[in-house]
């Protein structure tokens, strides 16, 4: 779906269509969970700071998020996606993998499927989705954001080698900004650089990462679609922009995160036992820690609170952090629900 929270909020309030809109989490220190193509255009993103994005774009308009709503949105999208195949991969309530390759069914075929999907949906909800079609998972998630709002991108087999050379590598799935500059500083600025890199050097330069780049640059991925793949957790990253190194600078980006965690954990009607922290240093180097209590959490203060209780001085005593993520897991059962 495009920008689908905001989107929805500007349904219900046509007034809005052309100034910008951010929806926002509620929690003490709020962040942007997604924002309108105008809000975009002031570079306000999700996962922003409210604060920042405020400053950016001082005409934005903010609105609380209405998780309920959106449940409900997103399960009338997803009837429409069953009435195409019973093989849907839910990723969240906007968006979700659907094999169309039964029956014998062409790429072609599929182009086809993916205009009934996005004119259904329009007819139905008054809201606009992109669609990607390709063999596989990344070629179809890439398709899907080529061309929005409204785009259907059908990349081919033949196309795969030029297309995915002319992308810079922050189009890779998994390349931040930082990421983006670590292969600049390298000479690595587009596909056809990242392709004539060999998988050693890769590896050597960004860990799993650079293995996950080599396959993706050469338009491979075997992961299947997993219509009863449980929920074995939900989380949040950021990478920073310059590493952080000091406790109080990462306590303040895990108050953000907490925030959006909360959103997505509310968006799936999930709570969890289970709070891990992330850390990943200036030398890709990685740290984990977590923490399981009795009673499951979701809500933001929460998720902080047990955030903050890992984030100890231990864990900078080695140099900066340049990622910064929280998860939670342990359900009440197994890939279960918790209702909210």
């Amino acid at each position: 779906m495009d920008a689908f929270y905001a989107s929805v909020e500007v349904r219900e309030q046509p007034e809005l269509a052309e100034q910008p809109v951010a929806v926002i989490a509620t929690a003490r220190r709020g962040a942007v969970m997604t924002a309108n193509y105008v809000a975009r255009t002031y570079g306000v993103h999700s996962a922003m700071p409210v604060h920042q994005a405020t400053r950016r774009c001082p005409a934005l308009v903010l609105i609380p998020a209405r998780m309920e709503l959106y449940r409900e949105v997103s399960t009338q999208i997803h009837a429409v996606f069953a009435r195409v195949t019973p093989l849907i991969e839910p990723l969240a309530l906007d968006e979700a993998y659907l094999d169309v390759s039964r029956e014998g069914r062409t790429l072609a075929d599929a182009a086809e499927l993916a205009r009934e999907l996005q004119e259904a949906i329009l007819a139905e909800t008054r809201l606009t989705a992109s669609a990607g079609g390709a063999h596989n998972k990344f070629l179809a998630k890439l398709g899907s954001g080529l061309h929005k709002p409204a785009g259907l991108t059908v990349i081919r087999p033949e196309e795969v080698d030029d297309l995915l050379d002319s992308l810079s590598v922050e189009d890779f799935y998994g390349v931040g900004p930082v990421t983006a500059r670590k292969l600049q500083a390298q000479g690595v600025r587009t596909g056809a650089d990242l392709r004539r890199q060999d998988r050693v050097r890769l590896q050597g330069l960004l860990g799993k990462l650079g293995t996950q780049l080599y396959d993706l640059v050469r338009g491979l991925d075997e992961r299947p679609v997993e219509p009863d793949r449980a929920t074995r957790s939900v989380g949040v990253e950021h990478t920073f922009e310059t590493d952080r190194h000091t406790l109080d600078a990462l306590r303040s980006e895990l108050s953000t995160v907490a925030s959006v965690l909360e959103a997505r954990l509310q968006g799936r009607h999930l709570a969890g036992r289970t709070v891990t922290l992330k850390l990943r240093y200036s030398d890709w180097s990685l740290v984990t820690r977590q923490s399981t209590g009795l009673v499951p959490v979701w809500q933001a203060g929460d998720l902080e609170r047990r955030g903050l209780a890992l984030l100890t001085d231990e864990l900078l005593a080695r140099q900066g952090v340049r990622l910064l993520g929280l998860s939670v897991s342990n359900f009440s059962a197994p890939g279960s629900e918790v209702l909210l």
